[in-house]
């Protein structure tokens, strides 16, 4: 197993630095964040607060380097990447692949990038609001484009089934639209949610129940994290809010021409047991073999039907589609 080099201690990098940790890995972190540095210390995880330190030992032990910190910084990092461990396996955490591929290619030509995207978290970041079991059982998106060396691709799979989660191997603008519609729309709802229930003062604070808690819940995320993954999927983001902007235009003219909103209310319901039915879904067993040369094009396929890969054998990565 190759070690483990994570840039960024905050919810996400924190809790891949404890995962890979307790996998087994040989790990060490590093954050220019002083409180997330001293945490992480002081829980026995080895910190190196200089990156470029950190970088280089990682071109020494020839480790993976796992990018953690939010997309506005990912350039500065690369530039460092570039510089002291440039030909090593690169990945990351970031919400956004479109932007992130573009500045690899741009600021770190020779790393051997394949793309990454948890889809876990919380409202809550820092080192102290991570976890070793975040990732448990949780989908991340693996990159597969053209250019995508597949024997790099299965490493950097291997270590997210290390870390708890199941691979699920996807291009980068198949992850932009779609995290635009389950991930980046739903902040901008949350936001929008939060300040029209804060106008109604004590009062509708004092009366808010489940339904509007679990609706505002990460509007309590950092605001910076949040303009950064929705300002950064920009291209992808906007039709999904125009597609929102025109339902709910439509259950407003509804609601004020007939006083109905069952269309509205109807698709929404059946939205949510559809949803409930892929979730629930048996699952057939897939084995797509790597060295074959359809097999870009097989785990694509497999990742865009909703698929995951959950272990490798020789060879060959193992999965399940429903």
């Amino acid at each position: 197993m190759r070690d483990v080099c994570v840039i960024g201690l905050g919810l996400i990098g924190g809790s891949v630095l404890r995962a890979a940790a307790a996998s087994g890995r040989t790990a060490w972190g590093a954050t220019v964040s002083e409180v997330d540095a001293d945490a992480a210390s002081r829980a026995g995880f080895e910190v190196i607060t200089n990156t470029e330190a950190a970088l280089d030992r990682a071109g020494e032990a020839d480790a993976i380097v796992v990018l953690a910190v939010p997309l506005p910084a990912v350039e500065s990092v690369l530039r460092q990447v570039s510089q002291h461990a440039a030909h090593c396996l690169l990945t990351d955490v970031v919400s956004v692949k479109g932007p992130m591929l573009d500045a690899v290619r741009r600021k770190a030509p020779y790393t051997r990038y394949v793309g990454g995207h948890p889809m876990a978290g919380s409202e809550e970041s820092g080192w102290l609001a991570g976890s070793v079991d975040l990732f448990q059982g949780a989908p991340w998106v693996v990159g597969v484009e053209d250019d995508t060396d597949l024997a790099d691709w299965a490493e950097v799979a291997r270590l997210v089934l290390d870390l708890g989660a199941f691979a699920v191997p996807l291009p980068a603008h198949s992850h932009d639209e779609t995290v635009a519609r389950i991930s980046h729309l739903p902040h901008l709802f949350a936001a929008i949610l939060a300040s029209v229930g804060a106008q109604g003062g004590p009062l509708a604070m004092s009366l808010a129940a489940g339904s509007f808690r679990d609706g505002t819940r990460v509007a309590g995320s950092s605001p910076e994290l949040v303009r950064a993954m929705t300002e950064g999927n920009r291209e992808a983001l906007l039709p999904i809010v125009d597609d929102a902007l025109g339902r709910l235009g439509a259950a407003r003219g509804s609601l004020a021409s007939t006083g109905g909103l069952a269309v509205t209310i109807n698709a929404g319901h059946e939205g949510a047991l559809a949803l409930a039915a892929e979730r629930d879904a048996l699952r057939s067993g897939v084995r797509i073999d790597l060295t074959a040369t359809d097999a870009r094009d097989g785990l694509i396929a497999l990742g865009e039907r909703g698929g995951r890969i959950t272990a490798f054998e020789t060879g060959a990565a193992v999965g399940e589609v429903s």
